[in-house]
């Protein structure tokens, strides 16, 4: 099994601690460095090059927000989660729009922590439905396609729908009566039709062509 490399960015030393223990019980994981700030993050990852960076939002100097710009700028690979106290959807849709595929809060348990990490190591991690309405409310209404210029199929733009409205595998896996497997084996192709790199991306790229619809079922 290839180990996921990590690089944890905190400027508080007791944090940095804190998810290393977190980490070290997933063998998933390892944990390449830590950096104290935003500055010395980037630093590290030319220097590392690593798979997932656990981003701090409110640093001094050069936050979390202005970090993972940078990063994402030069490194689109990377996968990136932010890490806050702080519930504020503003800030986390932000981290969003910079190119951070989650978020985790400070005060979940570890086992929290590493369900969530595995899932979006693997790309299973859902779009909080409130952050998916954001991302709804940054575009206009657009008419929907229908020249015949999208290259997914009907099944491929039904799961989209869910994903964009923040579902998880299982839960389409269930609403269309099809495997987890075969949902995961849609998404890929979706996302290499699209040449996107994950579900953020992907919902705000079919929102801006206008493909999905803006009203979810519950």
């Amino acid at each position: 099994m290839n180990k996921t490399r990590v690089l944890i960015v905190d400027d508080s030393a007791h944090a940095r601690a804190a998810m290393e223990s977190i980490l070290s019980e997933e063998p998933l994981f390892d944990i390449v460095a830590t950096a104290s700030s935003g500055e010395e993050a980037l630093v590290l990852t030319e220097e590392w090059m690593p798979d997932l960076i656990l981003m701090d939002i409110r640093m001094p100097g050069m936050d979390g927000l202005e970090t993972t710009r940078a990063i994402k700028q030069r490194y689109p690979y990377v996968i990136i989660v932010m890490v806050t106290v702080s519930d504020d959807v503003t800030h986390l849709f932000e981290a969003l729009k910079q190119g951070a595929q989650g978020y985790l809060f400070k005060n979940l348990s570890s086992s929290t922590w590493l369900e969530y990490l595995r899932a979006v190591v693997s790309d299973e991690a859902p779009v909080n439905p409130e952050l998916a309405y954001r991302i709804l409310q940054e575009f206009p209404k657009t008419k929907k396609r229908d020249d015949g210029s999208t290259p997914l199929t009907t099944r491929e733009r039904e799961i989209l729908n869910w994903v964009a409205s923040g579902k998880t595998n299982r839960e389409i896996a269930d609403r269309l009566g099809i495997s987890d497997q075969t949902v995961k084996n849609h998404l890929k192709n979706i996302l290499q039709k699209l040449q996107l790199e994950n579900r953020v991306q992907l919902t705000r790229y079919a929102l801006e062509q206008g493909w999905i619809e803006r009203d979810f079922e519950n």
